[in-house]
């Protein structure tokens, strides 16, 4: 499985921004695929994570009713939309896949496949 990460920018406070995964690979039933973030100096930590079956998704607190997680089938894409950016949300951006059923989705150990990150700059 091979993910391709891109969209990363430069967005004002308040902003809006769309995080490009596109997967290649055999990624589609049973698989989830989430989305990272890691700003300098802190740790890596979940952002939003969603099952390709069925589409359910799971939101990190600190992103909750500002962020969406979709995909498109058809393009084999995941999609992170980013509302209401705030500077607390500039950092590397990672997506991530696992053909694991019992996961939690919120921890980057659960996941074997990663494509390369995208920065998210968000000024004040």
């Amino acid at each position: 499985v091979q993910l391709q990460a891109s969209g990363g920018g430069l967005v004002q406070a308040g902003g809006s921004l769309r995080l490009s995964c596109t997967t290649s690979g055999r990624t589609r039933i049973n698989y989830v695929v989430g989305w990272f973030r890691q700003a300098p100096g802190k740790e890596r930590e979940f952002v939003a994570a969603l099952g390709w079956a069925d589409d359910t998704t799971i939101y990190s607190d600190s992103v909750k009713g500002r962020f969406t997680i979709f995909k498109d089938n058809e393009k084999d894409t995941v999609y992170l939309q980013m509302s209401s950016a705030t500077p607390e949300d500039t950092a590397v951006y990672y997506c991530a896949a696992s053909q694991s059923t019992t996961m939690s989705g919120m921890y980057p150990h659960e996941y074997p496949f990663w494509g390369q990150g995208t920065l998210v700059t968000v000024s004040s």
